[in-house]
This record gives structure tokens, sequence and C-alpha cells, in this order.
């Protein structure tokens, strides 16, 4: 059986790989030297209730490290496959709270956990444009539960001097150790009802798809790097 078949079925072998990964990536933030950008923002956010975090799928290796768990857990999305089982094996070990998602099957269930949660005042984060892509192409599961919980939108994105991309859909961005890195949070003031129309939903996916582009230029630039996916 190959290592992906068995990761699609065992969640120990993907919890095993995801410490692996995860202490990985420790080591990796800890020997880069970071400047942050809303850190502030959303912290003081998290003091009055939880938010919404969406970023680029490309851009999803460090959030774990750099959401500020001691102002508010967070509850995140991933699929079923063998990244996706790996990557919600890193997020529970930073003490975040993955809640799984099929990439094939109705994921009325998830959506129910993550209305709990927000209600339960756990902040929720997504990718934009995950599981599958197209990348950079924002989906329609962030703005309905912009719509559905009410909470703030913020996005965020990260970038560093040593990381390679990934042969992937989305050009996965893996940080290397040793590097200067940058993270921003950006709050998106923008508010939008329930009962939204088609014009408003349309004009919130823009203000979203466009700040998502904004803060991941912006991680870059603080960086000193060229804009990037």
């Amino acid at each position: 059986m190959s290592l992906r078949k068995r990761l699609e079925k065992s969640e120990t072998l993907a919890g095993v790989l995801g410490t692996l990964a995860g202490w990985y990536l420790t080591f990796c933030y800890r020997t880069t030297t970071w400047k942050d950008d809303g850190l502030e923002d959303i912290e003081a956010a998290l003091g009055e209730g939880p938010v919404l975090l969406v970023l680029w799928h490309s851009r999803l290796m460090m959030v774990g490290y750099h959401w500020p768990v001691h102002h508010g857990t967070m509850s995140s999305l991933h699929d079923t496959s063998p990244i996706g089982r790996v990557t919600g094996a890193m997020l529970r070990r930073n003490g975040l709270l993955p809640i799984k998602m099929s990439r094939k099957k109705s994921n009325l269930a998830a959506s129910r956990s993550v209305l709990k949660q927000a209600k339960a005042g756990v902040s929720i984060g997504i990718t934009g444009d995950g599981p599958l892509g197209p990348a950079l192409i924002l989906k329609d599961a962030p703005l309905d539960w912009a719509r559905t919980t009410g909470i703030p939108i913020f996005c965020y994105a990260f970038s560093t001097t040593k990381g390679r991309r990934l042969q992937s859909w989305d050009q996965m961005l893996v940080p290397k150790p040793f590097g200067k890195g940058a993270y921003v949070f950006r709050r998106l003031n923008y508010t939008i009802s329930r009962k939204a129309s088609e014009a408003e939903i349309t004009a919130l996916r823009t203000a979203v798809q466009d700040s998502l582009t904004e803060v991941t230029h912006q991680a870059d630039a603080l960086a000193g790097l060229p804009p990037g996916p």
C-alpha cells in the first residue's frame, strides 16, 4: 500500500507525520527573525469575540505559529487528503481545533460544527481557495460563514526569505530555517447581513479576494521579497 493510501486510512500515521512536520516547523519558526503587521489589531478583536480568519492555501504552513492562541483558540478546517490530515495533526499540536471535511461528500456536518464553535466563542480559520483550488480564487465557504456568523473577517499571510515552493496546485510555500520572515493580519472593514443580496455577496467576494492578495504581497514586501502567490 502506498504512503498516500496509508495516510488516507490511518489517523495514527497522520499524527506521527504531523508531529515530525511540527518539530521541523517549530525549528523554522524559532530560527527565523519575524516582523509582524496587524498582530495587535487581531489581539484586540479577539478580546471582543471570535473572528473569521481567511488565507490563501499557499501561505498555510505557519498560521498555527502566528495565531495569538493566548487570546483565543481557533477551529480550522482541513480535508481528508494526506497533506490535509498531516496539516490537521500539526494544527492540533499547536493547540488549535481542526475539523475534518470531505473533498467529495456533503460538508453539512462540518459546517454545523463550525457554526457551533463560532457561537461558543471560538474563532474559525479557513483557506479561501482550498483544498483543491483553483489557486487564488475565493470559494463560497468563507462568504457563507461571514454571512451566517456575523463575526469580523481577518486576512492572513506569511513570507520568508528562506523557503521553497512545492510543485503543488497552489505552489505552497514551505519555510526553511534561519530566514527573515514576516506575517500580516488585516481586518476587513466590511459587514454583511444574513439575508445579503447576490450583489452584496459579490462585493464581499471581491473585497476578501483583494484583501488576501494585498496581505500576501505585504508579507512579501516586509520580508524584502517580490510579490508571489
